[in-house]
C-alpha cells in the first residue's frame, strides 16, 4: 500500500524513500502522524541509523582485554589502570560547517564533548581532523578561517586543550570541508555510566540550555544528503553553540554522576530528544513518555514536532529515581543551569509524546530505533581515475626559496614540498588553540609526532594521534586505510606509546553509488585487517557519507584516532636532534612516488598503491616504540607527506641545524630512482637521531629484531643536504624553514 499522495511529498522531504515509508506504515499498522513521521525521518537517516554501513562496520574488531566500554555507547573507553579509564571518541560535523563553518566546528567540538562526559569521563584533551579544498580558492579559505576559529572559541572557552591534529588541503573538499572532532577524557572506571534507560517509574529530566528551533531537521536535511547549490538556505538547521553553558553542563553532569544521583545519562545531539530517548529506551529495552510541554523552550510557539527534533546545544537527558529528584534540581541550581522533568520510563517499549497532556505520538521502541532497513551495497570498481588532476609543481617552485624553477630540481622540490599547504607548518592554526590548560601537556602540536599528557592518577602517561590521507586511499581504498591505521600507530611509537583502542570517522561520498560504495568496502576491510594485525580493537566511531556535490565526492578519508600507554613521559623524545646527532633510516621503508605529495603537484595522481606487508611495518612499530621508551634517541620522526626529505628537513627545522644525508644504501636497497628515494612515501619508515656511539648498536639491535637499520648521516652545519645516488637536494636551512612556515602569508585570520 503506497502513502497517500500528500504524504509522498512530506516524507520525501524529510529524507526518507517510498518504500521505507511504506515500512513504517507497516509497523505502525497505520499512517504516522506529523509528529511520528518527523522522529522516523530523524532516526532512520543515514546520519543516525547507519543504513548504508552497519553491515560493514561489522567486521572491525572490538573487543580487548582493555576495553572497558565499546560501540554503542557516547564513547569507547580504555582501562589505563589504578581504577581509572580513558574515553574517547571522534565524529564529524562536516556538512554544518560548510553551510556555517564557524558555528559548526564551534558545534562539533561542543557534540563531542559531551559524548565524553556524558559517560562520566571529564575532557582532557581535544584533537582535530580537518579538509579544505586548495588555499588558492576563497571559499577555502573562507571555510578555513571559521573552522580553526569556531574550534578555538569552543574548547578554549571551556576549558579543553587542543593538543594535535591535522590539516589538509585538496580540490575535492572545495564544496564539502571535513571537520572531524576527537574528545578523550579520564574517568573512574566505578563511577562511569551507561546511556541505558531503566526503571520504570523513574523520571525523565532535562539538563541544560533551554530549546530553540536552531538544529532542527540537522540530521536528515543536512547530514544525510548531498550537498547542493544554494545550500546556504540550509544555515537554520546548523546549531548555536554556547560553551560557556556548556562548562557548567559539564559539572554539573560529572558531580551529578559522582553523588551516584542518575540512572543513566545521555547528550542530545543529532536528532535531539527523539534519538536520545529513543536510544536510551532502545538500550534499556523500555519505554518512555514524554511531554514536550514542559521542556523549557526559548521561543514558546514551538510545535511538539519540533520540540521533538531541536538539535539545539548544551542538553543533557538523564534517568533519575523520583526520590532523588530535588537533589538533582537543586544541584542544577547551584551550577546555573537548567533543568526540568519531562517524563518518566515505563515498561510498555514504546515512545509516548504528549503535549500538555495530549497524546501526540505513540511508536515502538523497536521500530523508531531498530527497524530501519539496512541495505546491502552495490560496489563497482572505477574504470579509471575519479578525480580531476592539475600540474601545480611548477607555480609551487616557482613561488618557492629554491634556487631555481626547474620541476625537476630535488633542490627546488624540497622547499616548494615544505611550502605545499598540506606538508607546511600549521602554527597559524594551533597558536589559535590552548595546548596546555589542564597542566596535563608534555608534547603539544609540533614537538613530536603524538600529543603526550600525564595522568598521575594512574601513575602513567597517554599518547594520542588523529590520522588519515584521502588522496591515498583514493589512489587505494584498502591499502590507504591500512596506512591510515599504521601512521596513527607509529606516531604512538615515536612518544614510546603502546595502543590500547582506536576510533574512526569514516567520510566517504553517496554510497548509493557504485564507485563510492566500492571506495566504503574496500576502506573498511582495510581498517579491520589493519587493526587485527596490531591487535588493536575499535571501541567507537562515526560515519559520515553523502559527502559530495554536483561537482563529484570527496576523496574517501577514513580517519583514525588512537589512544596509547606509556610509562616514563620524561623519557618521551620530541622530533628535534642534537648538533652531532647520527641519523638512522629504520624499518621496512619502501618509497614509490604513487598517491604522493610530489604526484600531487605534478598532476600525476592515478589509482594504484604498492603492496605492504602489515606485519613488517607492526614489528617496526614495536620496535621503535621500546626505542622511544629506553631514552637512548634524541629525537624519533617517522616518514610521511614528502617523503624523507621533508621529514629529515622538520627534523632540521625542529633542531635548528644542518644534516648531511647520504640515501645511496636506501637506493641499493629498494633499487629506485634518487628522486623516489627522496620525495617518495609509503608506511614503516622512522628516522632516529641518537648519539654516534649508540648508532652501531642500534643497526645491530635492528637486525636482531629483523626490523633494519641505515646509517644514512649526521647533524652539523646550517644546510639540509640530501643525496640519493643522481638527485641531490642543497638548502638552506633558514630558507627551508621558511618555506615550511610559508603558511601564515597564505591565509589571513582576520577574514
Amino acid at each position: 500500500m503506497g502513502p497517500p499522495a500528500g504524504q509522498v511529498a512530506t516524507h520525501r522531504e524529510l529524507g526518507l524513500t517510498d518504500s521505507e515509508y511504506e515500512r513504517i506504515v507497516e509497523l505502525l499498522e497505520r499512517e504516522p502522524n506529523g509528529v511520528e513521521l518527523a522522529m522516523f525521518s530523524l532516526l532512520w537517516s543515514e546520519h543516525c541509523a547507519y543504513k548504508h554501513s552497519r553491515k560493514l562496520l561489522g567486521r572491525l574488531p572490538t573487543d580487548g582485554e582493555r576495553v572497558v566500554m565499546g560501540p554503542g555507547e557516547n564513547a569507547g573507553a580504555v582501562d589505563v589502570g589504578n581504577g581509572y579509564a580513558v574515553a574517547f571518541k571522534v565524529e564529524s560535523h562536516n556538512h554544518p560547517s560548510a553551510v556555517e563553518p564557524f558555528q559548526g566546528a564551534a558545534t562539533g567540538v561542543g557534540g563531542i564533548l559531551r559524548d565524553v562526559f556524558a559517560i562520566g569521563a571529564r575532557p582532557i584533551a581535544i584533537l582535530d581532523s580537518l579538509r579544505f579544498g586548495e588555499l588558492d580558492s576563497e571559499r577555502s579559505r573562507y571555510l578555513l578561517d571559521g573552522a580553526v576559529a569556531g574550534i578555538g572559541h569552543y574548547g578554549n572557552s571551556i576549558g579543553v586543550p587542543n593538543v594535535g591534529g591535522e590539516i589538509y588541503f585538496e580540490a575535492p573538499y572545495e564544496q564539502n570541508c571535513l571537520i572531524n572532532a576527537m574528545c578523550v577524557g579520564l574517568a573512574r572506571t566505578s563511577e562511569m555510566v551507561r546511556a541505558a534507560a531503566a526503571g520504570p517509574g523513574n523520571l525523565i529530566v532535562l539538563m541544560g540550555a533551554s530549546t530553540g528551533r536552531d538544529g532542527i531537521g540537522g540530521a536528515s536535511v543536512l547530514a544525510s544528503a548531498e550537498l547542493e547549490a544554494g545550500d546556504d538556505a540550509k544555515r537554520p538547521t546548523v546549531q548555536i553553540g554556547d560553551p560557556f553553558e556548556e562548562s557548567k553542563l559539564l559539572e554539573c553532569c560529572l558531580e551529578l554522576l559522582n553523588r551516584g544521583l542518575l540512572v543513566s545519562l545521555q547528550d542530545l545531539g543529532a536528532a535531539g530528544l527523539t534519538s536520545s530517548a529513543g536510544e536510551m529506551a532502545s538500550a534499556g529495552g523500555v519505554g518512555i513518555d514524554l511531554d514536550v510541554r514542559k521542556v523549557p523552550l526559548r521561543e514558546a510557539d514551538m510545535e511538539a514536532f519540533e520540540i521533538m527534533v531541536s538539535e539545539s546545544q548544551e542538553r543533557m537527558l538523564a534517568v533519575v529515581e523520583p526520590p532523588r529528584l530535588d537533589e538533582v534540581v537543586a544541584t542544577c541550581q547551584r551550577w546555573q543551569t537548567g533543568s526540568a522533568a519531562i517524563g518518566e520510563v515505563t515498561g510498555g517499549g514504546h515512545l509516548r509524546i504528549f503535549d500538555a497532556g495530549e497524546p501526540v505520538g505513540d511508536v515502538p521502541v523497536s521500530a523508531l530505533v531498530d527497524e530501519c532497513p539496512l541495505y546491502d551495497l552495490e560496489p563497482a570498481e572505477p574504470e579509471g581515475w575519479m578525480y580531476s588532476n592539475e600540474e601545480t609543481l611548477g607555480t609551487q617552485v616557482a613561488l618557492s626559496v629554491g634556487r631555481s624553477a626547474d620541476a625537476g630540481d630535488p633542490s627546488a622540490i624540497l622547499p616548494a614540498l615544505l611550502a605545499s599547504p598540506s606538508v607546511a607548518s600549521k602554527r597559524w592554526a594551533f597558536e589559535q588553540y590552548d595546548s596546555l590548560v589542564g597542566s596535563r601537556t608534555v608534547r603539544r602540536p609540533e614537538q613530536a609526532d603524538a600529543a603526550v599528557l600525564m595522568l598521575p592518577e594512574s601513575e602513567r602517561a597517554i599518547g594520542i594521534s588523529i590520522d588519515g590521507n584521502g588522496r591515498r586511499v583514493a589512489c587505494d581504498p584498502y591499502a590507504g586505510a591500512v596506512e591510515a591505521v599504521l601512521e596513527c600507530a607509529a606516531n604512538l611509537a615515536c612518544v614510546g606509546a603502546e595502543p590500547l583502542g582506536l576510533t574512526n570517522c569514516l567520510n566517504f561520498g553517496n554510497p548509493e553509488k557504485p564507485n563510492v560504495a566500492w571506495q566504503l568496502d574496500r576502506a573498511v576491510s582495510g581498517l579491520a585487517d589493519a587493526c587485527r594485525k596490531l591487535g588493536v580493537p575499535v571501541v567507537g566511531g562515526n560515519v559520515s557519507l553523502y559527502n559530495e556535490t554536483g561537482q563529484g565526492p570527496i576523496y574517501p578519508t577514513p580517519v583514525v584516532g588512537m589512544v596509547g600507554e606509556l610509562p616514563d613521559p620524561s623519557r618521551v623524545p620530541g622530533m628535534a636532534p642534537r648538533d652531532g646527532d647520527e641519523l638512522l633510516l629504520v624499518g621496512p621503508f619502501a618509497p614509490s612516488l604513487a598517491g604522493s605529495e610530489l604526484a600531487k603537484l605534478r598532476g600525476d595522481l592515478g589509482p594504484g598503491l604498492p603492496a605492504l606487508e602489515i606485519s613488517e611495518v607492526a614489528a617496526a612499530i614495536a620496535f621503535v616504540r621500546e626505542l622511544a621508551r629506553s631514552g637512548a634517541a634524541s629525537a624519533i620522526h617517522d616518514v610521511s607527506d614528502g617523503g624523507l626529505a621533508c621529514a629529515l628537513a622538520e627534523m632540521a627545522i625542529a633542531g635548528g641545524v644542518g644534516l648531511g644525508i647520504e640515501l645511496d644504501p636506501l637506493v641499493e636497497l629498494r633499487g629506485a630512482s634518487g628522486e623516489t628515494c627522496l620525495f617518495g612515501e609509503g608506511p614503516g619508515g622512522f628516522l632516529v637521531a641518537l648519539p654516534e656511539a649508540s648508532a652501531l648498536k642500534l643497526v645491530e639491535e635492528a637486525a636482531e629484531g629483523g626490523v633494519g637499520a641505515l646509517r644514512i648521516g649526521s647533524c652539523d652545519g646550517e644546510r639540509i643536504v640530501i643525496s640519493a645516488a643522481e638527485a641531490e637536494a642543497s638548502v638552506a636551512l633558514e630558507d627551508a624553514e621558511r618555506a615550511w612556515r610559508s603558511l601564515p602569508s597564505r591565509v589571513d585570520p582576520g577574514r
